[in-house]
Parts: structure tokens; C-alpha cells; sequence
């Protein structure tokens, strides 16, 4: 059996039990740990984030309380460390529909989707758009975040990884420019790259998967000059010289309406690779219907991540 089946077939149970098992937030999240306190992580079971369910935290950053959705997966011993996977939703959308949508709490990993502040349009939105909510620093937010993870979590430092969708998508970018030390790797889906993220000097070489439709009409392949947001293959270039990989990418057809791109030769193990959907538009792709769309994609995004998070460690020290 594939790994995309197996995804798919463990996917309801998991939804079910995430539906059925919510857990109230704790007033015990209100404080920040300190990096000290991560080895306390993995001293066994965390009575408040049980395994096998997705439970609703919150956290205070900033002056701000926020919240966020932490799935453990069954096997969850608290003992062995494990991969941490960030998921980061969409503008105007929530950390629940990044749950569903993405169905990575299917993977083997603890998966945390956190959930963004309203901005000035009404809608949630992350740090690095021109809509997102002035003076929030989601950037801190999500170093605090991890570091309370780990204080709660037996997390696996070399595995944690950030994800995410459109305006999240280009969050998660801005997370692997910023948290180059705490972040092993980034995928972005349909991500819009808004130079109001500012200036993109990661410390080290983050490895980057890309999804991106030709024909998204919300964040287009070829840009937006009107929002200055950059092409894909633009974009994609600059990062390639950031890992110092082959100016060129290999190509190859890997379905009637997808290509992937890989970068050879990128510095530190890093990697660079992205998927270009001809016929996508502003969705997560699937082979199967997902909140964004009732029509399936020929390739899977889901099992795809989690591969390349496997292949993606952060290098030892």
C-alpha cells in the first residue's frame, strides 16, 4: 500500500477522535517557559495533551493570548522524541480548517496549527502581509510557541518544521528566514510572498518545497506588480542562491499537468525543489475533495511534505 493510502485511510479515524475530543485550553499555558525547561518534554505522557486526540492550547505572547491545536499521535510515548510539524493556515481562515484541509494530523509526528490574529481587513492573517494586524509579532509568537512545545512535548530538536498555506505559506517562509536556528525545513502551498515580510538573511541553509498552481487567480505563478508580490520562478531563485544550489533546476513531468523542479548541489544539505501545477488554482493539493476545492489534483501535497520533512534534518552540531 501506498503512503498516500495509508494517509488517506487513517485520516478519518483521526478526524473523528479530533472532533469528539477537544480539550479546553489550560490556564497553565499562559506563561512562556524558558529554553531550560525543554528537557522536561520528554520525562513521559503529558496528562493534558493526551496521544490520539487534538486538544486546543493557549499561549501569551506579547501581551497577546493565543491559541493554537496540538494533535499527538497514538503511538505518543512522551519518551522517544519526536517530530514536530507547524502548519500555519491561510488568510481569513482558522487553525481548525488548516487541520482539515492539510490532514496532516495523519502523519506520524506531533502537528501544531496555530491560529493568527485578525488583521485589518477582519480577517486572520500573519505576520509579513499588508493585511496582517500592525505591531503583532508572529515571529516571537512562534519562537515561544516551540519552546513551550518542547517544554510540553518530547520534541525531537533536529525535526521541526514549519508549513503552511497562501498567506501562511509565506509566513512559514518568513519563519525559515527568521528561526533558521529552530526550524530544520519549510514547505509552502500556494504561498503569497509579500515584501512587507522584509529582508530574508536566514543563519544557516533551510531547506524549501514549493507548491504553487499556474493558474491561481488569488496569488499568481507570474506575480503581482500591483502587490508587489514576486513570480514563483523569481522567487524560487533568489532561494536557490540563498542555499547556494545550481542556478538551474532539473525538471521533470512527473504527471500530465505537474512538473518538479529540484536544485542540485545546495549548501549545508540543504534542498530546494517545487512542484509547478499547470491547471491548479489557490488550493492545497489533493487527490481527493478538500475545504478548497470539490475538484481532486493529480498529485498529493500532504504525503509529499512529510517525505521531504523526513529527508530534512536540521545539521548536527
Amino acid at each position: 500500500m501506498s503512503r498516500c493510502a495509508r494517509i488517506l485511510m487513517s485520516t478519518a479515524a483521526a478526524a473523528l477522535l479530533s472532533v469528539a475530543a477537544l480539550a479546553p485550553a489550560s490556564p497553565a499555558d499562559a506563561a512562556v517557559p524558558s529554553p531550560s525547561a525543554q528537557a522536561a518534554g520528554c520525562a513521559g505522557p503529558n496528562s493534558q495533551i493526551p496521544p490520539g486526540r487534538t486538544t486546543s492550547r493557549t499561549l501569551t505572547v506579547g501581551g497577546l493570548q493565543r491559541t493554537y491545536r496540538v494533535h499527538v499521535p497514538a503511538t505518543y510515548t512522551g519518551i522517544n522524541p519526536r517530530s514536530l510539524v507547524l502548519s500555519f493556515h491561510g488568510h481569513g481562515r482558522t487553525a481548525a480548517f488548516q487541520e482539515s484541509l492539510t490532514q496532516l494530523s495523519a502523519v506520524n509526528a506531533l502537528v501544531v496549527y496555530p491560529q493568527g490574529v485578525t488583521g485589518t481587513d477582519g480577517e486572520s492573517a500573519w505576520q509579513g502581509a499588508p493585511y496582517s494586524a500592525p505591531g503583532v509579532d508572529d515571529i516571537a509568537f512562534t519562537k515561544a510557541l516551540i519552546t513551550r512545545l518542547q517544554s510540553d512535548l518530547c520534541v525531537d530538536p533536529r525535526k521541526i518544521f514549519a508549513s503552511g498555506k497562501s498567506n501562511g505559506g509565506g509566513f512559514a517562509a518568513l519563519v525559515g528566514c527568521r528561526l533558521a536556528d529552530r526550524v530544520a525545513a519549510v514547505a509552502t502551498v500556494a504561498a503569497a510572498f509579500y515584501p512587507q515580510g522584509g529582508t530574508c538573511k536566514p543563519q544557516r541553509p533551510v531547506a524549501v518545497l514549493s507548491f504553487h498552481g499556474q493558474a491561481d487567480d488569488t496569488i499568481p505563478y507570474n506575480g503581482d506588480t500591483s502587490k508587489s508580490l514576486p513570480s514563483l520562478p523569481s522567487w524560487l531563485a533568489a532561494w536557490a542562491q540563498r542555499d547556494s544550489c545550481a542556478t538551474t533546476p532539473q525538471s521533470s513531468r512527473i504527471k500530465s499537468n505537474v512538473v518538479h523542479q529540484v536544485w542540485s548541489s545546495c549548501a549545508g544539505g540543504s534542498a530546494l525543489e517545487h512542484y509547478r501545477i499547470e491547471d491548479g488554482g489557490h488550493v492545497w493539493p489533493a487527490t481527493v475533495p478538500n475545504g478548497d476545492t470539490a475538484t481532486p489534483t493529480t498529485i498529493d501535497a500532504t504525503p509529499l511534505i512529510w517525505d521531504f520533512f523526513l529527508a530534512h534534518l536540521m545539521p548536527a552540531t
